[in-house]
């Protein structure tokens, strides 16, 4: 198949055994890779209530027909399986060089099922895998581990691992790859250290077989130096350059989603992009990136110490930053610095801070509870020495290292209002009451409180909707975006390089030209909202609604907040959720796709599970 190495590797680590599997192109061809054709796979060889991080959990490893390839932002891949996290479909994205080199490797997915008896770790080399001994990398962080194999392997080896924290079965623990790319979400890092799995090193030389390879190549020439949207931002200093106007907009979180720039936070500017650049010491891009919006900042030799390594992000700064009302740029390299190299979610990870501060602030717990930390808003030193705490799940971390909704039921005593997350995943760093479509997104997504999925926004070329009051009717402009971007999202594609893509046709151009599939823009919707059912009817076979989740007051403006830009607002959740539920041929009140739209979907055996014969 052109835009597949065309096989998925099993390993059974009960078993200790690997197994080859073809992969079907009319399955590729539904549902496209990354977590399109992990959920689909997944779907149908798991049962239904399984414990995540029992040996029956199948944990994946899946790239698209983008990634490897000369297609603008072929950078991805996406770890799957059930999380342990929201007891949901979980998913987590990364960049990085793995994704890329595991198709040079020979395989376009792995799967594991089973749990091993010791730590071992997964070497795929040109084509032949073998399960190595990994009791000498146990207990390694992120870093030390990458470092070991590439020193044993080879150079060109690219690794994908987890650390401590991940070994340690932490909830909000991330899978880590080039020291500091992170498939963070949906705590699968958790079910990696359930089944004493450390690492998959991965290396060689095998081609990708393309269509029409001059064609890709041409693309690739032709709209590089067209890309719009966010890209030269991005490409100047990265995504810490949203922080100050995100925040003053009201989009980004200020004191644990409790307050505004103006009345609360008003040094924002002191996190801004400049911040961080000043501190960069180059320049970092994805595999063939032509935006390259990361960087490696110098080391830290002031007040604060640490290595050379990854820029934060606008998500980390936004949960250590301005919803901690913390302004100091070198605690944030910090605390980053931490969760990457013991391999945590930093989203999740500055959530459970602000949690604590706000616990302790209101008497909930205190000095004696916390470890002798005083955790108050602002306190950097305290940011970062409990931060310290819980990558090491040492103390009161060790209360917060699975996130706030399973501390916040550890702390009791009405913890559960400074609790915010949907499902048990902590929020992604935009505000609802800024953009009411985040409502939507934060609770109907098959993986709950996630940020970036394609809500409010509109596909590459078209003019988006700004009026965040405006709500009604955008129900089926939401599901073309949602759709367009779980195709995207499954190619192996970056975000930020597909929304700055000058129109959504040139997703389909590359695609025809890496596949030879003769897809339409209308194909990409439909595809899209396949692969948007699937992942949603994982959910419904668990038994769960989505419509039953509840919501923070305060993250849907119960009270609206008093001053900033989005004062006064309340989010009209029941409006937002029907008018998707009704674009998207769901049940209003049990969100159950209907057996009419699966079967036009060509999804008619998933249509006879949820239904029955008939």
């Amino acid at each position: 198949m052109n835009g597949y190495m065309g096989k998925t590797l099993w390993v059974d680590l009960s078993k200790n055994k690997l197994t080859e599997e073809i992969l079907d192109e009319k399955l590729c061809r539904d549902y496209i890779g990354g977590y399109g054709l992990g959920a689909r796979i997944l779907f149908s060889r798991m049962k239904k209530g399984i414990d995540p991080l029992g040996p029956e959990n199948i944990l994946g490893f899946v790239t698209g027909p983008f990634s490897g390839t000369p297609a603008l932002g072929g950078s991805r891949y996406v770890v799957v399986g059930k999380s342990p996290l929201t007891g949901t479909w979980g998913d987590a994205n990364s960049g990085g060089n793995f994704g890329p080199q595991l198709k040079f490797a020979g395989y376009d997915a792995v799967f594991f099922t089973g749990i091993s008896a010791k730590p071992v770790y997964l070497l795929i080399d040109n084509g032949v895998a073998e399960i190595k001994n990994a009791a000498s990398l146990w207990g390694k962080d992120c870093y030390e581990t990458e470092d070991m194999l590439k020193n044993q392997l080879g150079r060109d080896t690219e690794v994908a691992c987890i650390g401590p924290a991940g070994e340690k079965l932490s909830l909000i623990s991330a899978v880590m790859t080039d020291k500091g790319r992170a498939a963070a979400r949906s705590g699968l890092g958790a079910v990696m250290g359930s089944k004493r799995l450390k690492a998959i090193a991965v290396k060689g030389k095998m081609e990708i077989p393309l269509f029409d390879a001059a064609k890709v190549v041409e693309l690739r020439k032709n709209y590089m130096t067209k890309l719009a949207g966010p890209s030269p931002l991005l490409k100047s200093v990265g995504t810490p350059v949203f922080t100050n106007f995100l925040a003053k907009l009201g989009d980004t979180p200020i004191k644990n989603w409790s307050g505004s720039c103006e009345a609360d936070f008003p040094q924002v500017e002191k996190i801004y992009g400049n911040g961080f650049i000043e501190r960069q010491q180059r320049k970092y891009g994805c595999y063939r990136c032509v935006i390259a919006c990361g960087g490696h900042m110098k080391e830290g030799n002031g007040e604060y110490q640490y290595p050379s390594s990854h820029k934060p992000e606008y998500e980390t700064i936004g949960m250590f930053g301005a919803s901690c009302l913390n302004d100091n740029v070198e605690s944030i390299i910090k605390v980053n610095h931490l969760c990457n190299s013991y391999g945590v979610d930093t989203i999740s990870a500055g959530s459970c801070i602000a949690f604590t501060i706000e616990c302790y602030e209101n008497g909930l717990i205190s000095q004696k509870d916390t470890d002798g930390i005083e955790m108050t808003w602002g306190n950097h030193k305290s940011i970062v020495a409990m931060t310290e705490k819980l990558v090491k799940r040492e103390g009161f971390g060790g209360i917060i290292a699975d996130g706030v909704k399973v501390a916040s039921e550890k702390i009791g005593k009405g913890a559960e209002q400074y609790a915010m997350h949907m499902q048990g995943q902590e929020y992604g760093a935009h505000d609802p009451r800024f953009n009411y479509h985040y409502a939507s997104s934060y609770r109907m997504d098959a993986t709950p409180g996630r940020h970036t999925r394609a809500v409010g926004s509109s596909p590459p070329g078209s003019t988006p909707d700004f009026d965040h009051n405006a709500w009604s009717g955008r129900g089926e402009a939401q599901k073309m975006a949602i759709s367009f971007q779980h195709v995207g999202d499954s190619v192996g594609c970056c975000m930020f390089v597909s929304d700055s893509y000058p129109n959504a046709n040139v997703l389909v151009e590359f695609l025809n030209a890496i596949t030879g599939w003769n897809f339409t823009l209308d194909d990409v919707f439909k595809t899209g909202e396949r692969i948007l059912d699937i992942r949603h009817c994982f959910n419904i076979r668990e038994g769960l609604n989505p419509l039953k989740y509840k919501s923070p007051d305060r993250m849907i403006g119960k009270p609206p907040l008093k001053t900033g830009p989005t004062a006064g607002r309340t989010v009209d959740e029941e409006t937002i959720d029907r008018e998707l539920c009704e674009a998207m041929s769901w049940d209003v009140k049990t969100t159950k796709p209907s057996r009419q739209r699966l079967i036009e979907l060509d999804m008619a055996d998933i249509a006879k599970e949820l239904y029955g014969a008939g």
